[in-house]
């Protein structure tokens, strides 16, 4: 049976999006991959297309979310009657992208509308975890529920579950949103422990300022979605 869609979201990921792609299709029940190159300036969607993935392409960043939202179009647009669950993965996973099949199959069997990945194995990261203790503590203050990696962006979703937390969340925020999104209008979230594993973000300027544009994002995700915060804003512009 093939009912999934996988959506890689990639930036600059030349290295790895072949053997990402080619682990993706190996999935069961995984007939298509779109790779969204989001303003790339290197072979990203080139090397995608050749590994086998549909590749729709942004002339400009537009950021994870806005890339999220283009690959599900493209799959809504190659969809036949019954439309496929919505496998979100990073372009960085190369193959340990094989392993996403775990989280595929609670969705397909009707347990889980959303899944979202744990790693098993942990990779250390250059960063302090700022970030994703405000993602996870907000995601419980606005939702009750306890994320273990609130910041994963390895998820499957039901086309429904997609669509009824639209519009996403801004860039880095999406999963944070996500999370809350769906929770709060009563859809099933589940995590899943998965061998998998991508690129560690180092220490070097450019993954601090990947971290403060995550902090950012996370940060304004938040606000528009816990009550103290959105009404006090609210009282500002006014």
């Amino acid at each position: 049976m093939t009912d999934t869609a996988v959506i890689v979201p990639a930036k600059d990921e030349a290295e790895r999006i072949g053997a990402t792609v080619t682990a993706a299709l190996q999935l069961p029940g995984v007939d298509l991959v779109v790779v969204v190159d989001d303003g790339s300036t290197d072979q990203t969607g080139r090397v995608a297309r050749a590994a086998g993935a549909r590749v729709v392409r942004h002339s400009r960043n537009r950021g994870k979310a806005s890339a999220m939202e283009s690959g599900a179009e493209a799959v809504r647009l190659l969809d036949a009657a019954v439309p496929r669950h919505l496998l979100f993965l990073d372009a960085d996973l190369g193959e340990t992208a094989r392993a996403a099949a775990g989280l595929v199959e609670p969705v397909r069997a009707g347990e889980a509308d959303m899944t979202i990945a744990v790693f098993a194995t942990r990779v250390k990261l250059g960063g302090h975890g700022v970030v994703v203790r405000l993602s996870r503590d907000g995601i419980r203050r606005a939702s009750g529920f306890s994320a273990t990696q609130p910041l994963n962006g390895q998820r499957c979703l039901t086309r429904e579950a997609f669509e009824a937390a639209r519009p996403l969340a801004h860039g880095f925020g999406v999963e944070t949103g996500l999370t809350i999104d769906l929770v709060r209008k009563g859809f099933t979230v589940v995590e899943v422990e998965v061998e998998m594993a991508h690129r560690a973000t180092g220490t070097d300027w450019h993954a601090q300022l990947h971290r403060a544009r995550q902090l950012r994002d996370v940060a304004r995700a938040l606000a528009t979605r816990e009550p103290v915060i959105r009404d006090n804003l609210a009282k500002l512009r006014s």
